[in-house]
């Protein structure tokens, strides 16, 4: 960091601070236009300057300075999302490191607990930007008991000013006759939300198995919210317990959040109970028969994968995509892949890309057809992206055949289609630069 405060004496704290907040929050705090993409990811690197610099000044500055300036640039940077286009995340990005050095410096600066309750609060409820959540049990340790406390009756407090939760029906009825009642509405469910979120995480903190189990799963129809508690249980450290609730999220259905949870109980399982992994595995692959799936239990064999080869083979023929993509990225056997993609019938075009490229090292002549189809396909679409991928595959398509018998072949067809597709100039400009000519 450049004129780094933190080489001042005690005596000049109060300067250390305005400077380090000089630093910082110039590059936070701006009045620019960032509705347009380009000049938001502009700020949003700036920003992330800005989060480098804390993150510096925390390993040896006054760590009650660094987390006041760090309020104040998380302050700013809110206000600022709120009118810019993050569609890239770059400044969500930002935020959230700024929360998370936020709540790291609070246990060591130790500010005044009932003044960090009141920032906790203001940032979860009265925060016009509610993109973002903050971790009670990440602040714990600041609050110490008294702060713990006080924390939870706020919280109580505004559990107990909230109107009774609507039906479907009421919130239908309102949402025609009343809107200023429905906002009102729709603000109070964001409390609950943020009250649930609450009482989640600190019953983690307090390590309270049956809390964890009822907060978590809730009303147990949704395979995320068991995977949620077995996630839970195991930052407790009661891996049994989360294993289980694993298990129950993965055989919950077929979805795509129980196949989720099926990669979290098999992690479990390797790490806390290794000889059920292997049959876990399997498990999984019957359920959900995918490249990715074959490969762990590829890996996970070992010496056993002759078992099993013939069965997870024999099911992925049934997906061409997925046979191929075991072949090459899970076995790394690149001639059984291309064997595959050809009497399988392979149809995706970036898989066909990828294999051909790997292949043409092996057999150059024998991926000309498959980069024939791909030019052909690239030249159905009117954009210079596809045209300039066209040109620059033709042309390696004419520097592997040079010499053979295909040479005359591929120079064949490129003066095809370049009088095929005379009238589009682009196309044209791109078959020069790709040096066609």
């Amino acid at each position: 960091m450049t004129n780094r405060a933190c080489r001042h004496s005690p005596s000049d704290r109060h300067d250390v601070s305005v400077t380090l907040a000089d630093q910082i929050l110039p590059l936070v705090r701006t009045r620019t236009d960032l509705h347009r993409w380009r000049a938001a990811n502009v700020y949003g690197f700036q920003l992330h300057e800005a989060v480098t610099l804390l993150q510096d000044a925390a390993e040896g500055e006054p760590p009650a300075e660094v987390l006041a300036v760090t309020q104040k640039a998380i302050a700013s940077a809110c206000k600022v999302i709120m009118r810019a286009d993050d569609s890239s995340g770059i400044i969500g990005g930002a935020i959230r490191d700024l929360l998370d050095l936020h709540a790291q410096l609070a246990p060591i600066a130790q500010p005044p607990y009932r003044r960090l309750v009141d920032w906790m609060i203001r940032f979860q409820f009265d925060n016009e930007c509610d993109f973002f959540e903050i971790d009670p049990a990440a602040y714990a340790p600041a609050l110490g008991q008294p702060g713990l406390a006080a924390y939870r009756a706020r919280l109580d407090e505004i559990a107990g000013g909230l109107s009774p939760n609507l039906s479907d029906e009421q919130r239908r009825t309102l949402w025609s006759t009343d809107r200023g009642a429905w906002n009102a509405v729709i603000e109070e469910d964001r409390a609950r939300f943020v009250l649930a979120w609450n009482g989640r995480r600190l019953a983690v903190w307090d390590r309270d198995v049956e809390s964890i189990i009822a907060t978590h799963s809730r009303d147990r129809k949704v395979a995320a919210w068991l995977k949620n508690t077995a996630e839970a249980l195991a930052e407790i450290d009661e891996f049994d317990l989360a294993i289980d609730w694993a298990r129950q999220a993965t055989f919950f259905d077929l979805g795509h959040q129980a196949a989720g949870a099926s990669q979290y109980w098999c992690t479990l399982l390797a790490e806390h109970r290794p000889d059920e992994e292997l049959p876990a595995r399997l498990e999984v692959f019957r359920r959900w028969p995918t490249s990715s799936n074959a490969t762990a239990l590829y890996q996970r064999a070992g010496d056993a994968w002759p078992t099993y080869a013939d069965e997870v083979m024999d099911t992925l023929e049934r997906h061409p995509r997925e046979a191929v993509g075991f072949a090459l990225y899970g076995l790394d056997d690149l001639t059984l892949a291309w064997s595959l993609a050809h009497s399988l019938s392979l149809d995706d075009s970036g898989l066909w890309q990828e294999l051909a490229k790997r292949y043409e090292k092996v057999e150059p002549l024998a991926v000309l057809p498959i980069y024939t189809e791909l030019v052909l396909a690239d030249l159905q679409h009117a954009d210079a992206g596809f045209y300039r991928s066209a040109a620059r595959r033709l042309a390696r398509m004419r520097k592997l055949a040079s010499g053979s018998s295909e040479a005359d072949r591929v120079e064949e067809l490129i003066a095809h289609l370049q009088e095929s597709h005379r009238r589009r100039p682009r196309l044209q400009l791109e078959f020069d630069k790709a040096g066609l000519p």
